[in-house]
């Protein structure tokens, strides 16, 4: 009688199978991360795909590393210079100038800074509307700065420009070490504009300011939090947050005009880890694309982080 070889148990994996995957799962999770040299190769490459002009800034808070492309080039600073003036409330709040429970008058009447002209604004070319239906009432000075920034409104910005002037704001910034942030009037003064008179800020100055707010140094670390606050509940969030997950905190500040789109931002990861990216663009032709290609460029940084 032929004695039978006994069957191979085929729910026991071969040994030599084993070591080949395992050694395969070494060499690639040891395989190098993208070094941030390449992150900025990708950055700009993916920037480059649309037409415009572009600038980054970007600073990891816990390793203090930096990406930087036209971090200093001036633009327009839209909507991004209401974190500055949010900045300077509640500065002069802390000051004891006023409180941000005081009640405000909603007013849409506003002085030009080159003649004093008078001005008012259309509602049709806000963001927001419902403060235009409260003209002539009273409403808490927090609730006018928290319009100011969720929801971009431009009168809830010149009602509280009025309140703590233009020049303050700029000397403020200077105080906190962004030297070529300008913040010079109110929004629609058309004569100012046509004056070449306009808000400008850099990549650069505005990642130095959301630092200073991330470390609680712009105004001290319980107003701070509270300004972080109101920037976690942001309603445009087209840019830097678009393509990061949902757990992924983001408070942030865009800005848009005609050709312009920006986006500024401290990212809080779940792990209590965070970082600051600064995305701005001029001379954009296809304002969606412009949109697209800083939404990526906000991902690539994002999976550089998450993956280190």
């Amino acid at each position: 009688m032929i004695a039978m070889k006994p069957l191979r148990d085929i729910n026991k994996p071969c040994l030599p199978l084993l070591f080949i995957v395992g050694i395969i799962w070494l060499f690639s999770s040891c395989s190098p991360k993208p070094s941030l040299d390449e992150l900025k190769r990708n950055v700009e490459n993916t920037l480059s795909k649309t037409e415009g002009d572009f600038a980054i800034a970007f600073k990891d808070l816990t390793t203090e590393e930096t990406l930087f492309i036209n971090e200093k080039e001036t633009f327009h600073a839209a909507s991004t210079m209401k974190t500055p003036v949010m900045i300077e409330v509640y500065k002069q709040a802390e000051e004891g100038k006023f409180s941000l429970s005081d009640s405000v008058e909603v007013k849409n009447e506003f002085k030009s800074i080159v003649d004093s002209s008078l001005y008012s604004l259309d509602k049709n070319d806000d963001s927001e509307f419902e403060l235009y239906n409260q003209v002539g009432t009273r409403k808490p000075l927090s609730d006018i700065v928290y319009d100011m920034i969720i929801s971009s409104s431009n009168l809830a910005t010149n009602i509280v420009i009025d309140l703590v002037d233009a020049k303050n704001v700029t000397a403020t910034m200077r105080q906190l070490g962004a030297n070529d942030m300008l913040v010079v009037r109110g929004v629609e003064d058309q004569k100012a504009f046509e004056a070449g008179l306009s808000n400008t800020t850099t990549a650069y100055d505005l990642m130095v300011i959301f630092e200073k707010l991330a470390n609680g140094e712009a105004v001290n670390p319980e107003a701070d939090q509270q300004m972080i606050a109101i920037l976690l509940d942001q309603k445009f969030n087209e840019i830097i947050p678009a393509q990061l997950p949902k757990d992924v905190k983001v408070a942030h500040k865009t800005g848009s005009i005609t050709g312009v789109q920006h986006d500024s931002a401290l990212v809080i990861l779940p792990d209590g880890n965070k970082y600051i990216l600064i995305t701005l663009s001029k001379n954009l032709k296809d304002k969606d694309a412009g949109v697209a290609a800083m939404a990526n460029a906000s991902e690539l940084i994002y999976d550089y982080i998450a993956n280190k």
